[in-house]
C-alpha cells in the first residue's frame, strides 16, 4: 500500500513528508487541506512532495497507510506469558496506544485517524486501509484467545465473536473520546471489559470440582 513513486524516495524523506502531512492535517483538517499547507510544514523543497505523490488525495492516502504501519509495526505482546495478562495488555495497548516515540502522541494521531475514518465510505483506498487495520486488531486479540483456550486458561468460547466484540468496544471508546470529548471513555471501556466481558472466559467448573 504505497504510492507508485514512493520506492524512489528514501525512508527519511518519506517519513519527513508523512510527518509534515500529519501536522498539516492536524491544523487544517482533510477537507480544506492543500498541498501547499503540507509544503509549509516540510523543511525541504515542495517539489519533492509533487515528485513522489500524485496530488493531495494520493498523499493523504499514503499518510493513512503510514499511520497504520506505525501501529502494526509495534512490538508484539508476549503471548507465551499468562494468557490473561497477555489479553489485558493487548486490550490496553489498543485503547491507550503504544509509545510511538514521536513528537505527537497516540491521541494526536488518533484524531487524524478518526477524521479520515469518518470519510472512508467515499474512498475505496481508505476503506481498504481501515479494514486491514481493523482485521489486524481483531486477529491479534483472537490469537491470544485461541492460545488461552488451547492451554485451558479460557473457556471454549466462539473466538471470532469474542474478538469482534472486544474490537468493537475498543473502537467505540476511542471514537467517543475523540469525537465527543469523553476523556474517560477508554478507562470506562477497559473497566467494562474487565467486569462484564472477560468473566465469560473463565472456565466452567467441572462436576468433580
Amino acid at each position: 500500500m504505497t504510492s507508485s513513486r514512493e520506492p524512489d524516495a528514501s525512508l527519511e524523506t518519506r517519513e519527513a513528508i508523512m510527518e509534515a502531512t500529519f501536522r498539516a492535517l492536524s491544523k487544517h483538517g482533510s477537507t480544506d487541506l492543500r498541498v501547499r499547507d503540507i509544503g509549509a510544514e516540510f523543511d525541504k523543497s515542495r517539489t519533492l512532495i509533487h515528485y513522489h505523490f500524485d496530488g493531495k488525495h494520493d498523499l493523504i492516502s499514503s499518510f493513512l497507510e503510514y499511520l497504520v504501519e506505525q501501529y502494526e509495526d509495534q512490538p508484539d505482546v508476549d503471548e507465551t506469558a499468562d494468557p490473561w495478562e497477555a489479553l489485558h495488555v493487548r486490550i490496553e495497548q489498543c485503547l491507550f496506544g503504544p509509545d510511538l516515540g514521536a513528537e505527537f502522541d497516540h491521541w494526536d494521531r488518533m484524531k487524524v485517524y478518526h477524521e479520515l475514518f469518518s470519510q472512508a465510505q467515499h474512498n475505496d483506498r481508505h476503506r481498504e486501509a481501515f479494514n486491514d487495520h481493523y482485521d489486524e486488531i481483531r486477529e491479534n486479540i483472537a490469537r491470544v484467545l485461541r492460545i488461552g483456550i488451547e492451554q485451558g486458561d479460557f473457556r471454549d468460547v466462539d473466538v471470532a465473536d469474542m474478538a469482534q466484540l472486544i474490537t468493537d468496544v475498543i473502537h467505540a471508546a476511542r471514537a467517543r473520546k475523540i469525537s465527543l470529548g469523553h476523556d474517560d471513555a477508554p478507562e470506562q471501556a477497559l473497566h467494562a471489559v474487565d467486569e462484564f466481558v472477560l468473566p465469560a472466559l473463565r472456565p466452567q467448573p467441572s462436576l468433580d470440582d
